[in-house]
């Protein structure tokens, strides 16, 4: 069930809409089975309000957009760690992609994912998932299709439930991941939709750099919790 709450927008920042969604979240505070997964790289200070809101523990899920030749910002859909591929399968068809277009993008893709890996987590290992509520967040979006594929790919590890929390997002997106998530947590639907980036005053683009120190200063505020007596 999506949850909405009334506010004015544009929201000043992703701080601001991190706070803001983490009190409609409040929940699953203070619960060592709680885990707040962030779509980098935009989502990551977005997440890292939402941990400190609710007390949780913060890490990332990796995430790759699969862009449209030519329309780069037009998601065809998304990859994610473990292999899964979610397709937008509205889009690909009215641009009649084929399916050696798809795969030459998605092993662009596939790299990049790998190196983010690498670049923002280090030598910190994946954290455990399965049994745990997993609370997805990213800053916004649009047509879906990133989160769709961190959804399935999360299915994978058997986590307790998973929640999907945006600050903000199209009506038909949110009706979409309700079918896939056990929750949906949006903050604002507003219509016409038009990008992320409208509903924000400040929605500035976010480095490595900045996803970097931002996870090392949760990881160092936020040890990963002991569950069953196990790390």
């Amino acid at each position: 069930m999506s949850k909405k709450t009334v506010l004015k927008l544009p929201f000043e920042n992703r701080i601001q809409a991190g706070h803001l969604l983490g009190q409609a979240l409040a929940r699953y505070a203070k619960r060592p089975d709680v885990i707040v997964l962030a779509l980098p790289r935009g989502g990551v200070p977005v997440g890292f309000e939402v941990a400190r809101s609710i007390d949780a523990q913060l890490d990332i899920m990796l995430v790759r957009k699969l862009g449209t030749p030519g329309q780069e910002e037009l998601a065809m859909g998304a990859i994610a760690s473990g292999g899964v591929c979610v397709l937008n399968a509205d889009i690909v068809a009215a641009i009649d992609i084929s399916q050696e277009t798809i795969e030459a993008v998605a092993a662009t893709e596939r790299q990049e994912l790998r190196r983010r890996e690498q670049a923002y987590r280090g030598h910190q290992p994946p954290p455990g998932i399965e049994n745990r509520h997993v609370i997805l967040v990213d800053d916004g979006l649009a047509t879906g299709a990133s989160m769709l594929a961190a959804v399935a790919a999360l299915k994978q590890q058997k986590p307790a439930s998973i929640v999907v929390a945006v600050p903000v997002a199209p009506t038909e997106t949110v009706q979409r991941l309700q079918e896939e998530a056990d929750d949906v947590v949006c903050l604002a639907t507003p219509a016409p939709f038009l990008s992320v980036g409208c509903w924000y005053r400040e929605f500035p683009q976010i480095s490595d750099d900045e996803v970097k120190s931002l996870l090392a200063r949760a990881w160092t505020q936020k040890p990963p919790p002991k569950l069953n007596g196990k790390p």
